[in-house]
This record gives C-alpha cells, sequence and structure tokens, in this order.
C-alpha cells in the first residue's frame, strides 16, 4: 500500500475526481430503483398522470448523471491507471540502471524484467478494478441498506445476515488463496528465466542435442504454473456459485415474506422491486469485489517484488565527492591499481590478491593471462562495475570511489569482451557513445573505414 500511496501522490487530484464521479455513479444507479418503486406504487395507487410523468423524468435525470458518471469516471480511472504504471516502470528501470552485476544476479534478470512488466500489470488490474469494484461496495452498502430499512425491517435484516455470510466466505477463500498466488509470481519467474535461457541459448541447445531435455523442462515449469493458476480459478468458480446461490435464496425469501405484508396493506408491490434491486446492485458489486479481493494477494506480493528492488541498496553507491573530478589534469601515472584485492560477495576465495601495477600515459600495458585469471576482473573494477575489497584503484592519483560514476565513466572507453548490438541502425549503435558524432567524423574511425567495403563509401560534402 505504501508502493501505490507513493506514486498516487502526484496524481491526487485525478484520484479525488475518480472518486467523486464513482459516487455520484453509486447514488444514481441506487436512486433509480427508489423512483421506480415510487413510480409502480403511483400506478397501482391511481395517482394523475403528471405526478407519473414528474416521476419519470427524475429516473430519465438520474440515469443520465449515472451514464455520464461511470463513463468519465472509467475514463479517469483507465488515465490514473495508465499514469500509475508509467511511472513505477520509469522508477524501475532507473534504479536498474543503478544495480551492478552482483545486485542483479540477486534478482536475476529474467525476475527483474518481470517484476517490470508482469507484476506492475498485475498492480494496474488490481488498482483500477478496486476503484470501480471494490471502492463503491462500502457506499453502496451504506445507501442500499439504509434505504431498504426505511422500506421495510425484515427484508432489510435479511438482507444484511445474507451479506454477511457471504463476506465471511470471501474471508476464508482470501486467506486460502494468498499463498497460491505468492506461489505463482515465483513459477511465472521460473517459467521467464527457463524461457529466456532457451531462447538465447538454442545454438548450444541444438549443438549438444539437447532439445528433448529443454522441452521437457519447459513442459514442466509451464505445468506447475499452470496447476496453480486452476487451483486459484477453482477458488474464483466456487465462490461465485455460493454467491448466486444466496442472492437467489435471498430473492425467494423476499417474494415468500412479502405476500402476507401485501396482504395486510403493511407493504407495497413497489417496495419489493426497490429491495430486490438494492439487493441485487449490491450483491452484485459484492460478488465482483470478492473476485477482486481474491486477486488482491497476487498484486501485494508484486507491490513487495517491485517495492524489494526500489528500496534495494546497490552495491556500488557515489559517495559525496570532494571535489569535482578535473579530466583536464594530465598526470603520467594515468590509472593505478596499488595493492588490490577483491573477492566476489558470494565467493570464498579471492579473485585478485595484492595487484598492483601502473598504466603510464602514452605507453600501452598488456593484461595477459588464462581463463579465469581475473583479466575482466582487472577491466570492471578499474570502471567500477564492482568495489575493490581491498587496496584503491587510483585515476589520475584520486581514488575512484571518490569520484562519480558518471565522470569516472566519461573518463574511460571500454570495450567488452563480448559484443552488444542495441535495436536500430548500424549508425545508431556506432554513435552509441557520442550521439553528436556525425557522418565526416565517424567515417575517420576505423570501424566505418572497414564498413565502407560493406555499404559503399562515406558521404561526403
Amino acid at each position: 500500500m505504501k508502493l501505490i500511496l507513493q506514486f498516487l501522490k502526484p496524481h491526487r487530484r485525478l484520484f479525488a475526481l475518480t472518486v467523486i464521479l464513482m459516487i455520484i455513479d453509486v447514488a444514481g444507479a441506487l436512486y433509480i430503483p427508489t423512483l421506480a418503486a415510487e413510480l409502480l406504487n403511483e400506478g397501482t395507487s391511481g395517482s394523475s398522470f403528471n405526478d407519473l410523468i414528474n416521476t419519470g423524468i427524475k429516473m430519465a435525470a438520474a440515469s443520465i448523471a449515472s451514464g455520464a458518471s461511470a463513463i468519465l469516471g472509467g475514463y479517469a480511472c483507465s488515465r490514473l491507471s495508465a499514469e500509475l504504471g508509467k511511472d513505477m516502470r520509469v522508477a524501475l528501470y532507473k534504479k536498474s540502471l543503478k544495480l551492478s552485476v552482483y545486485d542483479f544476479r540477486q534478482f536475476g534478470t529474467a525476475s527483474v524484467t518481470t517484476r517490470t512488466i508482469s507484476d506492475i500489470t498485475n498492480i494496474q488490474f488490481a488498482f483500477i478494478s478496486c476503484i470501480q469494484m471494490v471502492l463503491p461496495v462500502p457506499v453502496i452498502f451504506i445507501i442500499a441498506v439504509t434505504l431498504s430499512f426505511k422500506l421495510n425491517i425484515t427484508m432489510a435484516s435479511i438482507l444484511v445476515a445474507v451479506l454477511a455470510i457471504v463476506l465471511i466466505i470471501a474471508f476464508f477463500v482470501m486467506r486460502s488463496a494468498a499463498p497460491q498466488f505468492k506461489r505463482l509470481q515465483k513459477l511465472l519467474d521460473r517459467m521467464t528465466a527457463v524461457l529466456l535461457e532457451n531462447i538465447t541459448g538454442v545454438r548450444v541447445v541444438r549443438a549438444f542435442n539437447n532439445e528433448e531435455r529443454e522441452e521437457a523442462r519447459l513442459d514442466k515449469s509451464f505445468s506447475n504454473y499452470a496447476e496453480t493458476a486452476i487451483k486459484v480459478n477453482r477458488k474464483f468458480a466456487h465462490l461465485d456459485g455460493i454467491s448466486f446461490m444466496f442472492i437467489n435464496a435471498f430473492v425467494v425469501a423476499v417474494y415468500w415474506l412479502s405476500g402476507g405484508q401485501i396482504s395486510a396493506g403493511k407493504f407495497q408491490i413497489g417496495d419489493i422491486t426497490a429491495i430486490i434491486q438494492y439487493a441485487m446492485l449490491v450483491l452484485f458489486f459484492l460478488m465482483m469485489a470478492q473476485m477482486v479481493i481474491l486477486t488482491l494477494p497476487r498484486a501485494l506480493e508484486c507491490c513487495n517484488r517491485v517495492s524489494e528492488v526500489l528500496e534495494h541498496s546497490p552495491e556500488i553507491r557515489d559517495l559525496v565527492a570532494e571535489k569535482t573530478f578535473d579530466k583536464t589534469k594530465k598526470k603520467d601515472n594515468v590509472l593505478e591499481f596499488k595493492n588490490v584485492s577483491f573477492r566476489f560477495a558470494d565467493a570464498e576465495e579471492y579473485a585478485l590478491s595484492d595487484l598492483s601495477f601502473v598504466c603510464r600515459r602514452g605507453q600501452t600495458t598488456a593484461v595477459i593471462g588464462g581463463t579465469g585469471s581475473g583479466k575482466s576482473t582487472v577491466a570492471s573494477l578499474a570502471m567500477r562495475f564492482h568495489d575493490v575489497t581491498k587496496g584503491a584503484v587510483l585515476l589520475n592519483g584520486r581514488d575512484i570511489r571518490k569520484i562519480t560514476q558518471h565522470e569516472l565513466r566519461d573518463c574511460l572507453a571500454y570495450v567488452q569482451q563480448k559484443a552488444w548490438l542495441f535495436s536500430g541502425t548500424i549508425a545508431e549503435n556506432l554513435r552509441y557513445g557520442n550521439p553528436d558524432a556525425t557522418d565526416e567524423d565517424s567515417c575517420t574511425q576505423p570501424t566505418l573505414r572497414w564498413l565502407e567495403t560493406l555499404s559503399g563509401p562515406c558521404p561526403t560534402g
């Protein structure tokens, strides 16, 4: 709930407008049965035609007001849900940019993807459903019960008893469904991870003839998710059946008890119609609210998962810089590893121990070693993808932990061992490090000169 309120605060005016429109819609929907009962009573009691016309005009006005409020309220609620989801996804994406490699390993790339897309979609669905289906329930319950007691105390008492029974059943169903929704999200993470591995590693799968093995893994993850989803949906079906049973039982009770009271002149035919419509409206919204409430454990679990990422303290953080780093200040010792030791957070042994070397201006420094010797780790420490466990890495004589990550990486060029291309044109990928580079500037680089053999000469003039 804290997460929702945090992102809802900038849109509080739109939220207030949505709630006001919802109240008008509900009030109009309940006022129409009252007017219908009045119209029926007037018709059976021999009232004048003008009275019937006036009541009909009131019904038409109430219908128009309720319908207009429903349309505007639905638009406002959809807009609010869309803004909420957009802000949450932007915040989650910005947070992911601050996470280190180790942080991503803790969550898992597939899990972060699921939280950004699927989890926030679930939160949006629960939010819009709560406003449209759950929030009106207290309002419609209070108004409907008050109007019912004005018409007949006995009928109103039965209505309250039926609503209480349905609410108690819904409460116990929700309690039993909560753990299954939590399991459902974990199974979704697993399913996404296995599917991502098979898509990205399809060449490895084919090279070792492991198609059947991977099919079995996918089938198992899909089956586990399907079985859990079926159990949850079965609870929905049972709750729907129980709700409809109590609705029909209440209608039968009203017809049975009202017969004698109408004969005695204590009850009018129009009042029967009003009470049944009140009950139908309340129980309909209550049944819809039950379906929404059953999804709330899943939405709450999604909120916890999103909050877990947003509240996570990154492994690499910018300290308060003593002063702005001056990259124009040149020293002979450009980059220095000073008694550096490094151990991964989940490792028992050091990957690097007491490493010291200097990269000097105008000279080439090569780090040579076998696979797993720590060459990539040295580059990662220089870029501060990880922080050293012991010692220090100095850039122009200054500890890189006292330089902001933006300033540090603005001074260094880094070419990864594995190339990565973003969607877009070749030119857009080449300009990733410098978006302002012109075609003429780029053609002076070796990469574009090599591309000339494939695509023709670079444009001139």
